[in-house]
């Protein structure tokens, strides 16, 4: 059999680092293993029931056949309405489409704009699939340190000087996997003073944790601080987090008509129309009762100060409490440079959770993935139960250390 032959993009590009801990956890489950998993930053809950009622409607009525290429009028017609409502943005029919989940949105957009060599600006901690997709786009990715001491979060002093000739994208996503930091109007407003200096850096905002925080408040949006941004911005989001619809595969983007006929273009040849009965769900959700958000969010809450103020209480680490999101970024530095039982040095944040995986099996992600270490982010998108118990176990396994 001949060795396969695959594109430079593949080479330059590796697995999620996220999935790769789900299924190492997966796989010590099957031979027997008792596994705490905090990996998978997915909602616990079940989609709630007036959007499954409306997907089972539309599949009764017929509805599940080829829609629009950028979307059902339908849907549509919601997101438009839910940016005007919730986020103050206005935006047309024809400056919206909608895509296979959030991740689809992002790639695709990189994906039209972006040629060998362009720089995409992302701050560090960040979601282990932005720079992946730079690369598997042919940019480089520009990946800019955001200490915990800043909240985590990019400084305008940062921003200037990461920003060349060659900058396509600056990349914020707040709230933000997988620290929960989220930009203030001021934070926002402070940065935009930066971008109006470089008219040629244009702007995407993931913002799938939206209505994921913790102080009640609406997360602020930097097309509020910075309305001239508009015609360089795109909006990403989707329904996945927020309506526990992760299996769903329904994101969208809002953005300048020009961005948007270049991505209705680059998915017709690609991905194609995204699932109709799907669709109709998502439709469901956004105009539907917004019951199950708050609920959800007092859950999340709840096993946030849980978690935060049990972690903290082990020696060696410590938690910040996150404004927004499911994930904890857990500083383990005080555990660099201990002995295991086994006699192994922990050197990494790499080798903790290898640590606390193969000693306490409670598995988790180590911060390199993210791109700031010595950290180890987990997910308390799980029970009480799950959380009382990692937490227990990864005390036992530091208490352990020499």
């Amino acid at each position: 059999m001949s060795t396969p032959q695959f594109a430079a993009r593949l080479r330059r590009i590796k697995p999620s680092p996220s999935t790769s801990a789900a299924d190492r956890a997966s796989e010590l489950r099957r031979q027997g293993k008792s596994i705490v998993s905090l990996v998978v930053g997915e909602p616990d809950f079940d989609t709630p029931v007036h959007i499954r009622n409306a997907a089972a409607e539309a599949m009764n009525k017929g509805a599940t056949r080829y829609t629009l290429m950028a979307g059902t009028v339908e849907l549509r017609q919601a997101i438009v309405a839910k940016l005007e409502r919730e986020n103050g943005l206005g935006y047309g029919m024809d400056e919206i489409i909608v895509t296979s989940g959030a991740k689809s949105a992002i790639y695709n957009a990189l994906a039209i704009t972006i040629e060998q060599g362009d720089e995409v600006i992302i701050p560090a901690p960040y979601w282990v699939s932005y720079p992946d997709m730079v690369l598997a786009c042919d940019g480089t990715p520009v990946t800019v340190a955001c200490p915990e001491a800043n909240g985590f979060k990019l400084t305008p002093q940062q921003l200037a000087a990461a920003i060349t000739p060659r900058t396509r994208w600056l990349l914020v996503n707040s709230p933000s996997n997988p620290t929960g930091a989220s930009y203030t109007l001021a934070e926002y407003e402070a940065l935009a003073e930066v971008l109006d200096r470089h008219p040629h850096v244009a702007v995407m905002t993931d913002d799938i944790y939206e209505h994921i925080r913790f102080d009640g408040r609406r997360t602020p949006h930097l097309l509020h601080a910075a309305p001239q941004l508009r015609d360089r911005t795109l909006v990403i989001n989707g329904v996945s987090k927020t309506y526990a619809m992760t299996g769903w595969r329904i994101g969208y983007i809002a953005g300048p008509r020009p961005y948007i006929q270049a991505l209705d273009t680059m998915l017709s040849q690609s991905a194609g129309t995204c699932c109709a009965v799907s669709q109709a769900a998502a439709a469901a959700a956004l105009n539907g009762d917004q019951g199950f958000i708050a609920e959800s969010v007092a859950i999340y809450k709840q096993r946030r100060d849980r978690t935060v103020e049990a972690l903290n209480r082990i020696p060696g680490i410590s938690c910040r409490s996150p404004e927004g999101a499911f994930y904890l970024y857990v500083n383990c530095s005080g555990l660099i440079g201990r002995t295991t039982p086994s006699g192994t040095k922990l050197a990494s944040d790499t080798d903790v959770v290898m640590y606390l995986l193969e000693s306490a099996g409670v598995a988790t992600v180590a911060g390199a993935a993210y791109g700031l270490s010595p950290y180890f982010r987990l997910s308390i998108a799980t029970s009480i139960e799950n959380l009382d118990e990692g937490c227990q176990r990864t005390a036992r396994a530091v208490a352990a250390l020499d």
